[in-house]
């Protein structure tokens, strides 16, 4: 018997962005590069080696996020324990969405989203690091 599935992707991402603050490309481009602003780029590190980077952005995988935002978890990353503004951004706004309501409910402030993710931001011929990250000085 197949599974049911009651509530899908669409109404997850929905409801998330109910919840959190979601950015233009615009208006994160007006904080790109503030002192007290970290991009978090959740995307896989394929799509960072095919699509580049966002200058600047601290890389952390999807699957790891709740791992490295909680200081109890032996995996805990010190940028998240940071007073500062949290803005995650994934390749299409989906799971930057989702991150950002997880990342919030873990009692991470504030925290957004970029709306339409980092294919939106190089659309919009925002800054892209396209060299490899073994490569840069």
């Amino acid at each position: 018997m197949p599974q049911t599935i009651t509530k899908g992707y669409k109404a997850l991402v929905a409801e998330a962005e109910s919840l959190i603050e979601t950015l233009t490309v615009e208006q994160a481009r007006a904080l790109h590069g503030h002192e007290d602003v970290v991009f978090v780029d959740l995307r896989d590190p394929r799509e960072l080696e095919r699509e580049g980077r966002m200058p600047g952005a601290f890389h952390c995988p999807r699957g790891m996020l709740e791992f490295w935002i909680d200081p109890e978890s032996p995996y805990a990353k010190p940028v998240f324990q940071q007073d500062k503004r949290f803005v995650f951004f994934c390749g299409g706004g989906w799971r930057s969405a989702l991150a950002a309501q997880v990342a919030q409910e873990m009692g991470l402030k504030p925290v957004a989203h970029v709306a339409g993710g980092f294919g939106a931001w190089k659309k919009a011929a925002a800054p892209v690091d396209t060299a490899p990250a073994d490569k840069k000085g």
